[in-house]
């Protein structure tokens, strides 16, 4: 039986994958940082479902949730770096306490939990890491410069991880989604205090609006759905993206891309000593 171990269930992904996955008969330790709030997945089942409480960004409660864990079931086969939540603001407008908070949880907490992890699984030589990304992760959207950035940090960790991981059995898997109905454009995104006038029409057209909240086109429970699966493959993508919008996106992303590097290919190569 296949133990997972799912970070940031309480609400969105973490807590539609945990579902799925106790739902499949697999094992899965919930995690929030509010343990509360996934009591109820383990009383329903309680022979395969362990909840414990996880602030990503306390070393402490992760070497214990992680302990746990392994004590629990024996081992942690499929890691899920789901944790962490947006921000919002210009460049100039981010508030460099929020913004360290929101690394410290989205990139930092990941890799404090993937190390501890880690261990058991290198001496199994199998396991999967999935650690979730987004679409910002691949594109930059005005607005969203420091949440990019802890998602392309995460995605730079991961390509690195995969390779050194591959010779010893262990898969690493990235999760780009694209628009999802979720909570993460409400309770959980982050903006700035201040909104400055000169960013209205570039940053300030993507504030927080609640009124967009739950209209967005992805299914959270077909997401989980689709995790599951590719964990299950022989050969999985380093990063899957998951969305009409998150593929079309990418599409335009490297097409652009593609379109400058050609146009200044002339400066490029023009760089190394004269022969």
């Amino acid at each position: 039986m296949t133990t997972w171990f799912i970070t940031g269930c309480s609400t969105g992904f973490g807590r539609a994958l945990a579902e799925a996955v106790l739902a499949r008969g697999d094992n899965a330790v919930v995690t929030a940082r509010n343990a509360d709030s996934v009591a109820e997945l383990a009383a329903k089942h309680p022979q395969a479902a362990l909840a414990l409480p996880l602030d990503v960004t306390d070393h402490e409660q992760v070497v214990a949730a992680v302990t746990q864990a392994e004590q629990r079931f024996g081992s942690i086969d499929v890691l899920v770096n789901n944790a962490g939540h947006g921000y919002r603001a210009a460049v100039e407008e981010g508030e460099d306490a929020a913004v360290r908070e929101l690394f410290e949880t989205n990139f930092f907490g990941l890799v404090d939990v993937t190390k501890q992890v880690l261990p058991g699984m290198r001496s199994r030589r199998s396991g999967v890491i999935v650690n979730f990304s987004s679409i910002a992760g691949r594109t930059s959207p005005v607005g969203s410069g420091y949440y990019s950035a802890s998602k392309f940090a995460v995605e730079g960790l991961s390509g690195s991880l995969r390779q050194e991981l591959a010779p010893l059995g262990i898969k690493v898997i990235v999760v780009e989604p694209g628009q999802f109905r979720t909570d993460f454009a409400g309770r959980s995104l982050g903006q700035s205090a201040e909104a400055l006038p000169d960013y209205a029409s570039t940053a300030g057209t993507r504030r927080k609006n609640p009124a967009l909240v739950g209209t967005e086109p992805g299914d959270p429970a077909k997401l989980a759905q689709a995790v599951i699966d590719v964990v299950g493959a022989p050969e999985p993508p380093l990063r899957l993206l998951l969305g009409p919008d998150a593929l079309r996106r990418t599409h335009d992303e490297l097409a652009a891309q593609l379109a400058e590097i050609d146009a200044w290919e002339h400066v490029t190569v023009s760089t190394d000593f004269d022969e």
